[in-house]
């Protein structure tokens, strides 16, 4: 399954924290900086995406 969805699955309140590091096969601790991480990749992307003016 692919990690964004089951994260994205986690953050809809489908599935709970200790679901979500059991469907991506890693520790609950370890699912943190991963939420914390792709949070930052969220981030970046908006950033990315505003047009330009100048």
């Amino acid at each position: 399954m692919d990690k964004r969805k089951v994260i994205s699955a986690y953050r809809q309140g489908i599935i709970t924290i200790q679901e979500c590091a059991q469907i991506l096969g890693i520790d609950s601790m370890q699912i943190l900086s991963l939420l914390n991480d792709s949070q930052l990749a969220d981030s970046s992307r908006i950033i990315q995406k505003r047009p330009m003016h100048g």
